[in-house]
């Protein structure tokens, strides 16, 4: 059953009834026909994302890096000391030499690991992909209908241009 929200009164009421703000009609689905097509698709998109080569190889980067222990203590120990760096910084508070180094030290040893370096490059690469997905969901919500390869050239909405 698809629960609608009523902007007047600020209530819900049930499916079949709708409410007309400037002569729209806004019903949400949160369950019924609509929203299970959309969980199929969405399922599907993530099978072909999982079947990628490119993936595949993300996920084994991935794997290695967590079997791998020295790999981790060094990225949890960047993390740390970096963060601590970062919070004296947002403080105000001096940064030692020393301090600056170590970090340093560290993130280089991080670094020249290549269980860890693959590491990195395999989050970034997943990263990529999952704001390439983000990107044409949120521009569908924008434009209302599917985007093209156009919608996401130029200098964006509003800019008076001719993009």
């Amino acid at each position: 059953m698809g629960i609608l929200y009523n902007s007047r009164r600020s209530g819900l009421r049930l499916d079949g009834e709708y409410d007309v703000l400037r002569g729209l009609f806004i019903k949400v689905m949160t369950t019924g026909t609509a929203d299970s097509i959309i969980v199929q698709k969405t399922r599907e998109l993530c099978q072909i994302i999982v079947e990628q080569p490119e993936f595949q190889s993300i996920r084994q980067r991935i794997d290695t890096f967590m079997a791998d222990d020295v790999a981790k203590v060094q990225y949890q120990a960047v993390v740390e000391k970096g963060e601590m760096l970062q919070h004296k910084q947002q403080m105000g508070s001096p940064m030692s030499a020393e301090e600056i180094t170590d970090f340093e030290k560290n993130r280089d040893a991080l670094i020249n690991n290549p269980v860890a370096r693959d590491f990195l490059d395999a989050q970034q690469a997943m990263q990529k992909v999952q704001e390439s997905v983000g990107q044409y969901v949120a521009k569908t919500f924008e434009l209302g209908r599917a985007p093209s390869e156009e919608d996401f050239h130029g200098c964006g909405s509003g800019c008076g241009c001719s993009h």
